[in-house]
């Protein structure tokens, strides 16, 4: 292994790579879990309950990851770690319930399918990372902050130190003191700051195992989340949070491992659906997922130092091959969008810089399969305190903007800010790209604007035009 991925010559050692690797699998294993809980809500294949969707869900989540790491490990040699995006699970779900298009969630793995044939295609020919080598400098400095605080506004959300006023407006939950799972989760983000500052190796491990021992102590001590009325009318904290979940009622058995009512499910979604919808639904996972992809992409070569002196990543179109691969092979098995995780920031902060590290992350994901029937049992809000951690690694690289000059300041500010606040990686790189050539233009630069930056800011003013326009 230490051979064929080049630790010596990449500064990297076995051990470096493996906690690395355990490190970003430890963040991004809630996936699991959460990304057969929204598929759930629409896909349903007929005569099958709603334990067997979950578990095959999980299964189909964990092998859709795994073929997307493996070429990741071994085409693209990155540390980077794939899996079902989150956002882009969720837009799947808002698809299939879309009054408008009416189409079954058979018919979106269909579109997903597609849009994944197409990633390869136009990865082979090096399209894609022409495209993404389009954005200016300042959305692509500016996109690694974006997702940093995007990731916290997560994680503060699911540890629950945060709640959602009925102006969907974020603010400190008011009963953070009266609830242990905030309280714990506030311990276990001081005490991984504690350990990062001492420079300990596997910090944010140790952080998140931490706060999940503290979760089962505090459940064995009969606490309880809380579970009262806020003081405010129609403010909601995270649901369906546990200490110390149960295993009671988890069974096992061989059909928790069978998927075939899922596999293959693609193909019935392309008989008899109407062109144009199709043509739209596709076009629409394609925008999504192609500026989501080019975000975090961008924001881990930043955190790595992959980028070059142009703010290019070099050979972007291997890890690109990856995600394309795991996207097309995942709705084959029935799972949405696979895409690279900003979680891998973790493993990259940990030392990861190989495609060792995202092999050991695809042998974990696969050793998660045994355990496919007891994820109910994993205290949700423990693996969070890595978001906000990783959060702080990733805003620190804003001071490489050029803050003075309103062609940096404005599309880099535009970038960060949205990320968080309409929780989409696209809307925030989409805002830079738009604003960048109108600020230029404004400064009396239009030279200094390429024509296919113009035509980008273009193809996003039209997609945003028919995205809000009650189309979905």
């Amino acid at each position: 292994m230490s051979r064929y991925f080049d630790l010596d010559g990449r500064g990297s050692d076995l051990r470096t790579e493996s906690i690395a690797g355990l490190t970003t699998f430890l963040t991004m294993s809630y996936i699991i879990v959460v990304n057969p809980a929204l598929l759930s809500i629409v896909i349903s294949p007929e005569g099958v309950s709603d334990v067997r969707v979950f578990q095959m869900l999980a299964v189909v989540t964990i092998l859709a990851s795994v073929a997307g790491m493996l070429v990741m490990a071994f085409y693209a040699d990155l540390p980077f770690g794939l899996a079902p995006g989150m956002g882009l699970n969720a837009f799947f779900v808002t698809v299939v319930l879309s009054p408008t298009l009416n189409i079954t969630w058979q018919t979106a793995l269909a579109a997903v399918f597609v849009e994944g044939i197409v990633f390869v295609a136009l990865t082979l020919v090096g399209a894609r990372e022409y495209v993404i080598n389009l954005f200016p400098e300042p959305v692509k400095l500016g996109v690694g902050a974006g997702i940093g605080l995007f990731l916290a506004s997560i994680g503060l959300q699911f540890m629950r130190i945060t709640a959602v006023d009925p102006d969907d407006m974020m603010t400190l939950s008011p009963v953070l003191a009266q609830d242990p799972v905030a309280i714990i989760a506030v311990i276990g983000i001081l005490l991984t700051f504690f350990l990062y500052v001492k420079g300990i190796r596997g910090a944010i491990v140790l952080g998140i195992l931490s706060t999940a021992v503290m979760g089962y102590v505090a459940g064995a001590l009969g606490f309880e989340p809380f579970s009262g009325t806020l003081p405010k009318e129609g403010q909601i904290l995270a649901p369906n949070v546990t200490l110390a979940p149960g295993i009671d009622q988890i069974t096992y058995g061989a059909s928790a491992y069978d998927i075939t009512p899922l596999v293959g499910a693609f193909i019935d979604g392309i008989q008899g659906v109407e062109a144009v919808t199709f043509a739209f639904v596709v076009f629409t996972f394609f925008f999504v997922d192609f500026f989501d992809t080019a975000g975090t992409l961008t924001g881990l070569g930043q955190e790595a130092g992959y980028l070059d002196e142009d703010g290019d990543f070099p050979e972007m179109n291997k890890p690109l091959m990856a995600d394309a691969v795991g996207t097309t092979i995942g709705s084959i098995l029935g799972t949405s969008t696979v895409t690279t995780f900003v979680e891998s920031s973790t493993g990259i902060e940990e030392g990861g810089r190989t495609g060792l590290t995202a092999l050991v992350i695809a042998a974990l994901f696969l050793l998660a399969l045994v355990f496919v029937p007891l994820v109910g049992a994993i205290p949700s809000f423990a693996p969070y305190v890595a978001l906000v951690i990783v959060a702080v690694f990733m805003v620190r690289n804003v001071t490489e903007i050029k803050w003075e000059d309103p062609a940096h300041a404005i599309p880099a500010t535009l970038t960060i800010a949205l990320m968080p606040l309409t929780s989409s990686i696209a809307t925030g790189i989409a805002a830079g790209l738009v604003s960048y050539p109108i600020v230029k233009g404004a400064q009396g630069e239009v030279s200094d604007v390429r024509l296919g930056q113009w035509a980008l800011a273009a193809l996003v003013l039209l997609y945003y035009f028919v995205r809000t326009n009650a189309l979905v």
